[in-house]
């Protein structure tokens, strides 16, 4: 990597946002360099965010000397090498295509955009930038887990042979409470889509990932539940717990705000789908799913065995070879803690699992690492607008009575 800045051999980052997903990226690019060889120092020199105080009391628990309130300050500085883009969908191209266009490197929080149209303007930035240097990756962090990694290993080498059936689920139920506050995420003009594009997107993902199917078509079903919620802060709220309080149109005019407002995305997301290469998929996302925090499982099923993956047990893959003699065959536990295992032998002694952030780690140092070498990382922008453009055709059949959305496959 040629360095922009005068410290040779430093990445020098720029992190928009310093909300839950700003915290784990920070402590990913912290440890990174500790436990990974890559090429390049990663630096946190900066944190953006709107509110100065919060933003300064991050950069005190993360060690970040500078903090700006307005990011172009950031993009516009030379001695910024990449940019991390942690904040609401809703800024994630303008951002990310002021850094490209800044010789920035930038890494964006999935989903890409709000929009296909976003997302086809970003991935086209990233592909100009790229021609002078500047690398681009988008965020899906889950690739990253040792047990999912090493199930794509399976497929690639033909374990499962022809992949006919992928069922995946991403359940959570931190909005079930009716008064839980109306935050970013529930408003279309900030997220995009709820339950869908925050959660959905990564079985989506993660699907095409393990499997390297891509999906042709789907029919979906949407539902929001609660349809009101109060303002984060009123009377009737709870506090918010995902970012601040967001402007009202009618507080802008001097007049009193309506105590709720509306949600605008969906709470609840069912999809089925099939490959272009002839599987038949199935998702179901939703944030209404009681008793589940962070509940992701997928399972692909194959002409020759299966593979079963649930996060609540992240360090384990199941896997059923179909050629064993039926007496001795079953589904079998495997710990995704061996030395030869992606990402594990940087880590513990086999046995000694790893956790939810450390997929936030690997994301890192393989983007550290790509930007040292020159190379594209994975995913790319353009892999983000394949997403992108998924989650559109979802939203467009949910809207249709889960009419049939053809999509082209790997576009």
């Amino acid at each position: 990597m040629t360095s922009t800045t005068s410290e040779p051999g430093k990445l020098r980052i720029a992190l928009i946002g310093y909300s839950f997903m700003g915290s784990i990226h920070a402590q990913a690019w912290i440890t990174a360099p500790r436990f990974f060889d890559l090429g390049v120092v990663p630096v946190l020199a900066a944190v953006c965010g709107r509110d100065q105080e919060a933003a300064q009391s991050f950069a005190n628990r993360f060690g970040i000397g500078r903090v700006e309130t307005d990011w172009r300050t950031l993009v516009a500085d030379p001695d910024i090498d990449a940019v991390d883009i942690c904040a609401p969908g809703s800024l994630h191209a303008e951002i990310a295509m002021a850094a490209l266009e800044a010789g920035k490197h930038v890494l964006c929080e999935k989903p890409l955009a709000n929009t296909v149209g976003e997302a086809e303007r970003m991935a086209l930035a990233a592909e100009e930038a790229k021609a002078r240097g500047a690398l681009a990756m988008v965020g899906f962090s889950y690739r990253r887990t040792p047990a999912l990694a090493y199930a794509r290993e399976l497929v690639r080498d033909g374990r499962l042979g022809t992949v006919r059936h992928i069922r995946a689920s991403y359940l959570q139920d931190w909005i079930v409470d009716e008064e839980f506050p109306l935050v970013w995420r529930l408003q279309k003009d900030k997220a995009g889509s709820g339950a869908l594009g925050d959660i959905g997107a990564h079985i989506i993902d993660l699907a095409q990932y393990v499997t390297g199917h891509r999906l042709a078509g789907m029919s979906a079903l949407t539902e929001t539940f609660v349809k009101t919620r109060p303002y984060a802060g009123s009377s009737s709220g709870l506090q918010a717990q995902l970012g601040p309080e967001p402007a009202s149109g009618l507080r802008a005019q001097g007049h009193e705000k309506p105590e709720r407002g509306a949600v605008t995305v969906d709470d609840a997301t069912v999809v089925i789908g099939r490959t272009a290469e002839g599987a038949l998929a199935t998702f179901e996302a939703t944030r209404f799913a009681t008793g589940r925090k962070n509940a992701i499982r997928l399972e692909v099923n194959g002409s020759r065995g299966s593979l079963a993956f649930d996060f609540e047990d992240l360090n384990e893959l199941w896997f059923h070879d179909h050629t064993d003699p039926a007496e001795s065959s079953g589904f079998r536990r495997i710990l995704v803690t061996e030395p030869n295992h992606p990402y594990a032998g940087a880590w513990w002694p086999p046995g000694h699992g790893l956790g939810y952030d450390h997929a936030f780690v690997h994301q890192a140092a393989d983007f550290a690492r790509c930007v040292a070498r020159g190379e594209q990382p994975e995913p790319s922008f353009a892999e983000g607008l394949q997403i992108q453009r998924l989650l559109e055709a979802a939203e467009a059949s949910a809207a249709n009575n889960a009419q049939w959305q053809d999509v082209t496959a790997g576009a």
